[in-house]
């Protein structure tokens, strides 16, 4: 399967049902009283994290996801049944973003991990909700909300303890092998690794016997000068390299290893600052083909980057028990690395917008709804407070429901803002396509 680390998908949640606007019947019962239910909610749409899963490929062939909608309510308050939530499996380490905002919505860093990341409406309420002493028989019901639909982007950063980070060739994925049970492809030639490995790499006692402590090794794909800039496989795997506790710089002891060490440090720099940030050490490998004098020598020349430095060699096993300790030593702890490179995530809450009222002295076509008959006609448009979304909820009921949305939007303070901008009676009132006339009584009246 090819390895893939970026998708961009569509999903919809599903909308809320609408309530019932429902009276009960029975025999010998001329006039009963409302019965309607409430809608479903909608289903959402969620994001999984899985093992066993190391690309996003098996996605591939499905870029929209739909939830189903919330069933109506019906008579005999029986509501209507929620549709069902679907998830999106994913692998461990990936990230959504909305397209729209560029916001992070989702971080998946542990098995079992789930986050919606488009949820579903919610149901109407049925007409039985709306009874009261002064309105016992509502003939209107609450519709259903739509559900929320997003463009994501979906990037998968591979999830391992510890990163091997360096030039094509430089050792890296005989070093892999070397120290963990993976089999990734050797040759002497660039990019034979085309996609990140994995491998796990046990602590050994002193007999060389596995202890019960290990860590994952990610062979991360070659680094060329301008990756950061999308050069190469650059901006492909460095993704990647940000997920690593602890970074390894893999440099060949018989090539330029100071000047490639410098370019390493400034492509990570250019993608991502906080990288350098990382514990990290230099693996010197290929030590076998130079002389004890010239590896000690480069290692001294190294000492100015103040990382530490380990002699290796992939191939003749020199040098891996010690880079081997020295890993377990300087992983830092997993939960208090988690919880300083936690993203920022988007809350699915909003904000409520604040009230404003707004003369307009040139108003437009009129627009469905309850219409103004004033003449000539003064405009007051009403934005935030969700008096649009409330009143969006009613529309298929706008006559019957206006008494009651005239008390919801009085106890809001509606009016009283209305009367303190300087509205008058007979003015019209727009929220969104709906227009109503204002009256300037105690009551709040809608005409």
């Amino acid at each position: 399967m090819a390895f893939r680390d970026v998708l961009k998908i569509e999903v919809a949640a599903g909308n809320g049902g609408d309530g019932s606007m429902s009276f009960h019947r029975a025999k010998f019962m001329e006039k009963g009283g409302p019965d309607g239910g409430h809608g479903g909610r909608g289903g959402s749409v969620i994001l999984r994290a899985i093992e066993g899963v190391e690309s996003l490929e098996r996605l591939v062939g499905k870029r929209k996801f739909k939830a189903p909608n919330g069933a109506y309510g019906e008579g005999r308050l029986r509501q209507g049944s929620d549709g069902e939530d679907i998830y999106i499996d994913v692998p461990v380490g990936t990230t959504a973003f909305d397209e729209d905002s560029g916001r992070v919505i989702a971080d998946l860093v542990r098995v079992g991990e789930e986050k919606v990341i488009a949820r579903g409406g919610s149901g109407g309420r049925g007409n039985s909700t709306f009874a009261s002493s002064t309105r016992q028989a509502p003939r209107f019901a609450e519709l259903g909300t739509p559900g929320q639909k997003r463009r994501v982007r979906l990037e998968l950063r591979l999830i391992a303890d510890v990163g091997l980070v360096g030039y094509p060739n430089a050792g890296k994925s005989s070093l892999l092998a070397a120290l963990s049970r993976a089999n990734p492809a050797i040759a002497d030639y660039p990019f034979t690794t085309l996609s990140p490995i994995l491998g796990v790499v046990d602590r050994l006692d002193g007999h060389g016997q596995p202890l019960d402590e290990r860590f994952t090794l990610a062979d991360i794909p070659g680094i060329i000068e301008g990756a950061s800039e999308g050069k190469g496989l650059g901006l492909e795997f460095l993704r990647h390299i940000s997920r690593t506790r602890v970074l390894v710089y893999v440099l060949d002891v018989t090539r330029d290893p100071v000047g490639e060490l410098r370019q390493l440090q400034a492509e990570l720099q250019a993608y991502d600052p906080t990288l350098l940030e990382q514990v990290a050490l230099v693996a010197l490998n290929k030590v076998e083909l130079t002389d004890e004098d010239l590896a000690a020598m480069v290692e001294d020349e190294l000492a100015q980057f103040g990382l530490p430095v380990i002699r290796v060699s992939a191939k003749a096993g020199h040098g891996l028990p010690e880079l081997r300790e020295a890993l377990f030593q300087m992983l830092p702890d997993r939960e208090l690395w988690a919880q300083s490179h936690a993203l920022d995530i988007e809350l699915d809450t909003v904000a409520e917008e604040p009230l404003r009222v707004v003369f307009r002295e040139d108003p437009p076509a009129r627009g469905v709804g309850i219409v103004s008959t004033g003449q000539p006609e003064r405009v007051w448009e009403i934005h935030g407070g969700s008096f649009e979304a409330r009143i969006v909820r009613f529309s298929r009921y706008m006559d019957e429901a206006s008494e009651y949305l005239g008390g919801v939007f009085k106890r809001q303070g509606l009016y009283n803002a209305l009367k303190r901008a300087g509205a008058r009676e007979g003015d019209t009132v727009e929220i969104g396509t709906f227009r109503f006339e204002y009256f300037d009584d105690e009551e709040g009246r809608q005409g």
